[in-house]
């Protein structure tokens, strides 16, 4: 039916009193978006497509499908999907916010830190050059410098983001070995923070050889916020780009990340992201509603992080209440040092007074109602509470006691 035809048959319909026209008569022609979408959100899903949910005290790992979005991330994913805009000038507008907040020169939200790692990779392949960017892996001929150099303690798997570019990974150990194997291929030297106390080089002297030979630095701090400072640490220690993840502790889109750092090669990095075709990026895309979704859960966690933090310091201290007292259990709450630094409760016991392993009572309460997944070791279970629902600290605690007092 066309338009005018549309238009014409509706402007003789009734409404209190008048004459529907114009917009007011197409909105009546459509179903009402509002009892569609509150008809949609009754439905159980997961329910009825047979598939387990579960209460995550174990950790924001991809295959378990990362932390819980906040609210108000949720609300600006919703209210963001009503409108268009132009995706460049949003990306444009945004990462110049989250530069600001991160003391950064430039960022970009990206599909990932792994798809930050490979942009990055990239930008600093092509520089400012589009028709290398559109080459990209093939680099051979190109003119494109071809290696990049990481500590063999930092093989973390990862590092395949870079080789995506078509790089060749140089293997390093010592200060030595770095030295050497710099030269007129090298193209970036990479650090992955989370495996810093399993290299010899640390941040410094890596940033002080690579700033002396003129090579562009990249690291990777995925799931290393808390601490708060984190945000900017790495951008102010003198990186040349920073990769984040935007899910984790931040709780943004768990499919959403960053890249951050020096202002021309963020703008390189761009050449080969979405929307720009023929480039590897392509299908790294990231929608509107996951650029504005991090940009707010940003925001939010740098302003309350603090916050959150006694939070989850009081949800710890529940659990560890409720389980400490019974025979034989020992309690120790601690922080990781480097990577996913958050409050964790270990509960240990002796098993000749609890004559069972911790895998034994991590399936038990995985296969309760409502399932618990945590971390188990041999005599003992490990547990975080800052990607749980306020309020489920209680449940976990509840059924911990059980099981162990059960046994």
């Amino acid at each position: 039916m066309k338009r005018r035809d549309l238009l014409k048959g509706l402007t003789v319909l009734p409404l209190a009193g008048g004459i529907l026209s114009g917009e007011s008569a197409a909105a009546a022609a459509l179903p009402n978006v509002a009892n569609t979408a509150a008809a949609a959100a009754k439905r159980d899903l997961f329910k009825e497509l047979g598939v387990r949910t579960f209460i995550n005290a174990r950790a924001t790992l991809t295959f378990m499908t990362g932390s819980l979005m906040q609210d108000e991330v949720l609300d600006a994913i919703k209210n963001s999907s009503r409108r268009y805009c132009m995706l460049d000038e949003l990306q444009d507008k945004v990462g110049a916010k989250i530069a600001e907040l991160c003391h950064a020169e430039a960022a970009t939200v990206t599909s990932g830190a792994f798809s930050a790692i490979m942009l990055g990779t990239a930008g600093v392949l092509s520089g400012l050059d589009a028709k290398k960017a559109a080459m990209i892996p093939h680099l051979e001929g190109s003119g494109m410098k071809t290696e990049v150099i990481l500590q063999k303690g930092h093989n973390i798997g990862y590092y395949q983001a870079m080789k995506n570019c078509g790089v060749t990974m140089v293997w390093v150990e010592t200060r030595e070995e770095l030295e050497r194997a710099i030269n007129e291929k090298t193209a970036m030297m990479a650090f992955m923070n989370c495996n810093t106390n399993s290299g010899q080089i640390k941040h410094k002297e890596w940033l002080e050889v690579a700033k002396r030979h003129n090579i562009p630095t990249l690291i990777d701090i995925a799931a290393d916020v808390p601490p708060i400072e984190n945000f900017w640490k790495f951008n102010d220690m003198g990186f040349d780009l920073v990769c984040l993840s935007g899910g984790k502790a931040i709780r943004g889109p768990q499919s959403s990340g960053v890249l951050m750092g020096r202002k021309d090669l963020i703008a390189a990095a761009r050449l080969s992201a979405s929307p720009r075709g023929s480039t590897i990026g392509r299908g790294h895309k990231v929608n509107k509603e996951e650029i504005l979704g991090l940009y707010v859960a940003i925001e939010k966690f740098i302003r309350t992080g603090e916050d959150e933090w006694n939070f989850w310091m009081k949800q710890i201290a529940h659990i560890e209440n409720a389980v400490k007292n019974i025979k034989s259990v020992k309690t120790r709450v601690f922080v990781p040092e480097l990577a996913n630094a958050t409050p964790n409760l270990e509960i240990s016991w002796d098993p000749a007074v609890i004559p069972f392993t911790g895998q034994q009572i991590q399936e038990r309460l995985s296969k309760g109602e409502p399932g618990i997944e945590l971390n188990a070791g041999k005599n003992n279970i490990s547990l975080v509470t800052f990607i749980m629902v306020p309020g489920e600290e209680k449940i976990v605690a509840s059924r911990i006691k059980e099981e162990l007092s059960k046994a």
